[in-house]
């Protein structure tokens, strides 16, 4: 007993202990990471394309259709519920806390999957220089080095991570701002239009635009570890739309407006070489070193949402407390190394393969969100909303149509083995929450379950009557449709998986 009130006693002194936040440049720079790291990976959308026009067109259509309203709907509940565990509350809130845990266990397991992408195309750029990255016996290791070194600057701190974000986004962006100054004599504007549709593979070329583009509510997991989130949250989200958009169009007007290529050259990588035809060798190994380190910043961005989004789901009780224990540096360490396990175990596959997948359970995620955005409107009218996307609940649902729209046409375009994979994985998450609430009711492992447990941003709403009142507000209007309760007074605000909200 005396054991377990120390290690009670631990987990408190780590929850409690005030950890830096996030301000506005860091977090645009993380969500930047989130959904795009710059243009490596979009050479794809010109070969899948048929040629440059597709490709053109769609990054300048599909944000219209897709980023913006994602990025509206995230606005609007990761302030709403400014809470570590982002989508997982929103889902819980609408439909429960079964559908909530489902919500989280998808996206999860699709984030890992898309964050053991970055490894690979960290070594695909290099490889064009360094040719033994080809082999089996230098790749396997390099893989390995790579995910345990990042892994390790994630431990070390979350406001570590977003200011390297930044000094990586510069890094990233500034050899394509000098690759389109040099293009602008050499651009023919017939180049653009080109499209062959004998070519065109639209299986490739959605999942390439859709892949490229999402990912936008990925920084709500960290929505408890950002200042201020209610008025930072919106305007870093508009900022990074407009580096976003802009990052993918710029090198691809001056790459396929400059040089004439053929559309079946472009894959992984080709940026390199689209550099060396129009600014030389220096330009090349400068879009190449930009190019990976990149990639360890999407691979930072990606790992901090999943890990503080296992801690949120910790938080409420939906997993064990473990996930919640914080590091010296405030970082959830068994989260983080849970994440970097699930990466190594999924670099293996081919990047196409882990495309497809982490695309079809991010959809399935995504029509989730935009039900519960619905949803709440409708059956939750009076929820403090610090920012509200400025339409109706009937323009809200208008505004979600295109994008469900294509997150069904996503997943009708995927492959049986997709679909196979798939639903395993949605079976899994089935079968795990049953066994996880059986294991919480035995006692077999620790839960955070009643008053004495982790709570929710008490050094936020200290001294900060606004905040305490939204999160009033908030918790009570998310836990609302949670089964159980038991009643307790404590000093802050307590979220369980039971939906208590307790205040003094």
């Amino acid at each position: 007993m005396g054991e377990n009130k120390e290690g009670e006693e631990g987990l408190m002194a780590n929850s409690t202990k005030p950890n830096p936040k996030l301000t506005i440049l860091p977090l645009i720079a993380l969500i930047f990471y989130e959904v795009s790291g710059g243009p490596f990976g979009v050479e794809d959308s010109v070969r899948a394309g048929g040629g440059p026009l597709l490709s053109l067109l769609g990054f300048l259509i599909f944000p219209f259709f897709w980023s913006i309203p994602e990025a509206l709907v995230t606005a609007e509940l990761a302030t709403s519920f400014p809470e570590n565990g982002g989508y997982v509350l929103w889902i819980s809130s609408a439909f429960g806390p079964f559908w909530g845990f489902q919500e989280g266990f998808w996206k999860w397991f699709s984030g890992v999957m898309d964050n053991a992408l970055y490894p690979v195309l960290f070594l695909d750029y290099l490889k064009h220089s360094f040719p033994i990255f080809n082999q089996t016996m230098a790749r396997i290791p390099a893989l390995l080095g790579i995910t345990m070194s990042l892994t390790y600057l994630n431990y070390r701190g979350l406001h570590i991570v977003g200011f390297s974000a930044v000094l990586l986004a510069c890094f990233s962006l500034v050899p394509f701002v000098v690759m389109g100054v040099l293009s602008i004599p050499r651009i023919r504007p017939r180049r653009w239009l080109v499209v062959d549709y004998g070519k065109v593979e639209w299986r490739g070329y959605f999942n390439s635009l859709f892949w490229n583009l999402n990912y936008w509510d990925n920084a709500s997991t960290l929505a408890g570890e950002i200042e201020n989130p209610s008025r930072t949250f919106p305007r870093a989200l508009l900022g990074a739309v407009v580096v976003v958009v802009c990052s993918y169009l710029v090198p691809l007007l001056a790459g396929t407006g400059a040089v004439e290529t053929d559309s079946s050259e472009w894959s992984d990588g080709y940026f390199a070489q689209i550099g060396m035809l129009i600014g030389g060798s220096w330009l090349k190994w400068w879009i190449q070193a930009a190019a990976a380190l990149s990639n360890m910043g999407l691979f930072e961005a990606e790992m901090s949402s999943d890990a503080y989004q296992l801690l949120g789901m910790s938080h409420i009780g939906m997993l064990p407390s473990v996930f919640a224990i914080r590091s010296k540096y405030g970082t959830p360490t068994f989260s983080i190394l849970c994440s970097a396990s699930g990466v190594i175990f999924l670099s293996w596959m081919s990047f196409q393969e882990i495309l497809e997948f982490l695309n079809f359970l991010y959809a399935v995620g995504m029509l989730f969100e935009f039900a519960a955005f619905i949803k709440l409107r409708i059956q939750k009218p009076e929820l403090h909303r610090p920012y509200k996307v400025p339409l109706e609940t009937f323009g809200a649902a208008m505004l979600c149509l295109p994008p469900v729209l294509l997150l069904v046409l996503v997943m009708c375009l995927a492959s049986l083995k997709t679909f196979i994979v798939s639903g395993a994985v949605i079976l899994l998450g089935f079968a795990s929450y049953p066994v996880l609430m059986h294991a919480k009711e035995q006692n077999w492992v620790k839960f955070n379950t009643d008053a004495t447990t982790l709570r929710a941003s008490a050094s936020d709403l200290e001294g900060h009557p606004e905040h305490q009142e939204r999160a009033d507000e908030e918790s009570h209007s998310l836990l609302a449709d949670f089964p159980a309760s038991r009643t307790s007074h404590v000093s802050d605000v307590v979220v369980s998986l039971e939906g208590d909200t307790k205040l003094e």
